[in-house]
């Protein structure tokens, strides 16, 4: 570990390349095992594993991430992203080890992956723009995120997003959107479609009272807006009783909140629920269970 004293945050880092391709079907091992036992958020001391930072025209294919000792792969500040058949696998419990993150990074496409990890199989962060992940296998993780957002009352933009055609088993969140309180900015033209849930706890949810630290976080009046949110034929199980959380602002609402043809039961033998709070829902076709707006 002493070896990182210079850059805390980084392995290997592709930095300002363009015309470019990462694969080769080797593996990438982090051997975050000694990094998990010293908490990055109480050290500060984790870095991802690999880095795209500001590069154009890249493609990454046909590589295994295992045991990063936070992020598997970061993409920050890029623009014109293919990433293709990558095999992501860490431990359920190993902490902060995001399979694929994007930030701040404009028409990415992300297809036919495989993640199984600690913490968000995808997490798409502020400043980024046409995002699509398609055919993804998520599981075990916290699902497919887009944010957390607003932390500390920044401002975050992230829009045009699509996840089409995924699986996702025994999550700890099927798709989210986390924001934080005191946030700006906004989360729209979102669309999640085609997607099986099968045991997911959380199968459906936004969150915008997301509070990440021990002690609470207080109430405020400015969040970042959540709009144009569309979950099409969504099906599967729910290992929750409320399998759909829509918990929205209560002084900036969700709008334009759309469902159609989605289908979930519970693990067990018994009825889900669906709780809205704050939120403009429409509901097209069959929906279950059903989430009356207010």
């Amino acid at each position: 570990m002493k070896d990182y004293e210079n850059d805390r945050r980084h392995w290997i880092k592709f930095e300002s390349l363009q015309n470019f391709r990462v694969k080769g079907g080797g593996t990438i091992d982090g051997s975050g095992q000694i990094w998990w036992q010293n908490s990055c958020k109480t050290y500060r001391i984790c870095g991802q594993a690999v880095t795209f930072y500001e590069c154009n025209n890249i493609i990454v294919s046909n590589l295994k991430f295992r045991n990063s000792q936070k992020m598997h792969v970061s993409f920050d500040k890029c623009v014109d992203v293919k990433v293709v058949r990558l095999f992501v696998a860490a431990p359920e419990n190993s902490p902060n080890t995001d399979g694929i993150h994007v930030t701040a990074t404009q028409n990415i496409q992300i297809s036919r992956c495989v993640i199984k990890t600690g913490d968000d199989c995808i997490s798409i962060v502020s400043g980024s723009r046409n995002v699509k992940a398609t055919d993804i296998t998520c599981g075990p993780g916290h699902g497919i995120s887009i944010g957390s957002l607003g932390a500390g009352n920044s401002g975050a933009q992230v829009s045009d997003v699509v996840v089409n055609r995924a699986i996702l088993t025994g999550t700890s969140n099927g798709v989210r959107i986390k924001t934080w309180q005191g946030g700006s900015g906004y989360a729209r033209n979102i669309q999640f479609q085609n997607i099986a849930m099968n045991n997911v706890t959380n199968p459906i949810i936004i969150d915008q009272n997301y509070c990440d630290r021990d002690e609470p976080c207080h109430e405020q009046a400015s969040a970042v807006r959540v709009s144009n949110v569309m979950y099409k034929n969504i099906k599967g199980t729910s290992a929750s009783k409320v399998a759909i959380n829509l918990e929205c602002s209560k002084s900036v609402r969700c709008h334009e909140i759309v469902m159609q043809d989605v289908s979930l039961a519970s693990q067990r033998p018994e009825y889900v629920e669906a709780s809205c709070v704050s939120v403009d829902l429409t509901r097209r076709g069959i929906v279950t269970p059903l989430c009356s707006p207010n």
